[in-house]
């Protein structure tokens, strides 16, 4: 491990914040991204960093200061706001009181903010206020955890860094963990390092380079005893290649999707699903087909702290049936179940230990690992799922490097629940808000200006969306817009409604990214101008694979991922109001957009068994989303233009006026009409819900 300390890079952070909160904050948001950036020592919102200087208060005097990182904050990213200042005379103060508990801490920290808007401070404020030293990290760097989560543990930590460390057995972080390292400290003042057995590592320095770099001395030291005591590397039993493994994704993981949606007791909206994500790498593949692989991962997690995203323990599923998907149901059911009755025992065990006022977490695993393909991992949203994908993935690579050199060591089954259910901890888990949060929608013809006002009122309520469209420009930058301000929950895929091949494989794409799919929006489709007369029949066939075929085959492999996930759907239509009033010249769209709009009604009578609701939206003229123009408007407009002696806005103004309301027709008026179906307002199957302002001739009847 080598320090990425760069005094360029160090001035940058100066010249940034060095202003507003002074250079030593400044550096010290500087090497705490530094930590956070390098997965090897921190993940996710792990870790934490702080600094002893000064405050002013309002009467103009200077005050001695902690700047701690916020509980719940990613060095990764951290902001000045995110070290918020404690008044450091009160904390040293605190070494007085003999017990405190978790609640009576966090009000003490709260309630000695110079900031009272300031986020909570955290769990281990404590620790970095009673450690004499001005700048303070901690890490969880997974080489000290292969040292300190062995059998004999604290000697092999002795062995590896030597002189000058101070050891301490496992601690539940808060105020007792801070009394001891203290004492310890007060003991050792002459030390450079602290490890936390089963927890990480702290160093500390006279500046942040100081204490940075001898975080990465340390660990680097352990990285090196490791690689020379390595003398029994796991090694797979019958190596998987990374394809066949990608290539069993799509097929489990919207059946342990399904698996692991807890009954909601809402009867419109009766599950409460997860994000389900892979993890498919060389490593991964080769720990869980190695013959040590299930007995290793069956032993509780590196830290604590990693508890509420993965719980303490995987699942793991035995010899799957890949090519049985029956079997496999049946085997994901069995070890999906029988890691529910293990965690209701197990919370029984220690339900004693149950701060008041936090609940039980469901009984479902988080992850499952899968002989032959790797792991599949869940969170309420795909950034939770994420980070438990990247934990396991560190799990499992430090409890390799413990089988090579040594015997695991996990902790007692009561300091996991303890941590588990800690308050401060509890505290992290922000559950999405958002209608949608927990749903996966797949929306065809997103390049659009309908399709991509869709997209956005998909997202905005939370939703994780595929956008499809045909490969290219549009597309390509529909979904760079979509990133920019909705992040990994919008994903693009290229797919071709009338190909069975593309429509099957962009669905598998889905369910490889986010685990299934739970709303179809249907709303690709072509047009074209002609009498019929006129209408040429390979034109007319051209519109019927698009609108018709592509219908059906959305709704056909929509059928096939429902039935896998067996939580229910839905499927929205983009009909047309020319389905109830056609236009002249304008046939072969009106007949083709009324053959789909038939094979959706026939979907609601099949699919309802299955708990799937199937709904239309019939709007009028939507001429662009933005400066996104609608594809259909570019094809019919000019005519209409013509044919009226109209410009663009002539044309809109004459479409607005034709209707009772007056209204200009949007895409985020579309957007709404498929919000009302897929967030189940009703219940509702088989309807058609009009976006026209009031067409009497377009009335459904």
């Amino acid at each position: 491990m080598q320090s990425r300390w760069s005094d360029a890079d160090a001035r940058k952070a100066v010249e940034c914040w060095g202003a507003s909160v002074g250079e030593d904050l400044a550096l010290r948001v500087y090497t705490s991204r530094l930590l956070g950036s390098d997965p090897a020592l921190v993940l996710h919102g792990g870790g934490n960093t702080s600094l002893k200087g000064v405050r002013e208060t309002v009467l103009g005097e200077p005050a001695p200061a902690l700047f701690v990182k916020a509980s719940g904050h990613d060095l990764a990213s951290i902001e000045p706001d995110g070290l918020p200042a404690l008044d450091l005379a009160y904390l040293l103060r605190l070494r007085a009181v003999a017990k405190l508990s978790d609640a009576a801490m966090v009000n003490e920290l709260r309630t000695h903010l110079f900031d009272h808007r300031a986020a909570t401070p955290s769990i281990e404020a404590l620790v970095h206020a009673w450690i004499p030293a001005r700048f303070v990290d901690h890490t969880h760097a997974d080489r000290i955890l292969a040292l300190t989560n062995q059998v004999g543990g604290g000697a092999r930590v002795r062995e590896a860094l030597r002189d000058g460390v101070i050891v301490l057995p496992y601690l539940k972080a808060g105020f007792a963990l801070a009394q001891a390292a203290a004492a310890a400290f007060e003991a050792q003042p002459a030390a450079r390092a602290m490890v936390l057995l089963k927890h990480g590592v702290i160093t500390w320095g006279a500046t942040a380079r100081e204490s940075y770099e001898r975080m990465i001395e340390v660990v680097s030291e352990a990285e090196r005893f490791i690689a020379a005591h390595t003398t029994t590397p796991l090694r797979a039993a019958v190596e998987t290649s990374l394809d066949a493994a990608r290539g069993r994704v799509p097929r489990v993981a919207p059946i342990l999707r399904g698996l692991l949606a807890q009954p909601s007791g809402d009867a419109d909206r009766p599950f409460r699903r997860l994000i389900v994500r892979p993890l498919v790498e060389r490593a991964v593949l080769d720990f869980v087909d190695s013959e040590r692989g299930r007995a290793l991962s069956q032993t509780s997690t590196l830290t604590s702290d990693h508890l509420i995203r993965t719980k303490a323990l995987p699942a793991w599923v035995d010899d799957p049936a890949w090519d049985d998907a029956a079997k496999l149901h049946e085997q994901l059911a069995a070890a999906v179940d029988g890691y529910a009755r293990d965690y209701d025992a197990y919370f029984e065990r220690n339900r004693t230990s149950l701060p008041v006022g936090v609940e039980r977490a469901d009984p479902n695993p988080r992850v499952v690992l899968l002989p032959g393909l790797g792991a599949l991992c869940a969170g309420e949203d795909v950034r939770a799922a994420g980070v438990a994908a990247d934990i396991t993935r560190q799990t499992l690579a430090v409890k390799a490097q413990i089988a090579a050199m040594g015997a695991y060591d996990g902790l007692p089954e009561r300091d996991l629940f303890e941590m588990e259910y800690t308050t401060l901890q509890q505290a992290k888990l922000r559950p999405p808000t958002l209608r949608l949060a927990r749903e996966v929608a797949l929306v065809t013809g997103a390049a659009g200006a309908i399709g991509s006002g869709i997209v956005r009122g998909l997202l905005r309520e939370g939703c994780h969306v595929a956008a499809t469209d045909l490969a290219g420009e549009r597309l390509d930058s529909l979904v760079a817009e979509l990133h920019a301000e909705f992040g990994e929950r919008a994903t693009a895929v290229a797919l071709d409604v009338a190909d069975p091949d593309s429509v099957a494989a962009g669905f598998a794409q889905v369910c490889a990214r986010f685990g299934g799919v739970d709303l179809v929006v249907i709303n690709a489709g072509l047009a074209h101008v002609a009498t019929l007369d006129e209408l040429e029949l390979e034109a007319f066939r051209r519109l019927e694979r698009v609108n018709v075929e592509g219908t059906l085959l959305l709704l056909k492999e929509a059928a096939r991922s429902f039935a896998a996930q067996r939580t229910g759907g839905d499927v929205v239509l983009v009909s047309t109001k020319n389905v109830f009033a056609p236009g002249a010249g304008f046939g072969a769209y009106s007949a083709t957009k009324a053959a789909s709009h038939q094979l959706a009604r026939i979907a609601s009578l099949e699919l309802a068994a299955q708990g799937v609701r199937v709904n239309m939206v019939a709007p009028d003229a939507v001429f662009s989303d933005g400066a996104r123009k609608s594809g259909l408007w570019q094809e019919v407009g000019p005519g209409r233009m013509k044919a009226r002696g109209l410009d663009e806005k002539g044309l809109e103004e004459f479409y607005q006026n034709r209707n009772l309301l007056k209204a200009r027709i949007t895409a985020d008026h579309v957007a709404n009409a498929v919000l009302f179906f897929a967030t189940r307002a009703t219940p509702t199957t088989g309807a058609t819900l009009p976006v026209d302002g009031g067409l009497p001739d377009a009335t459904p009847r």
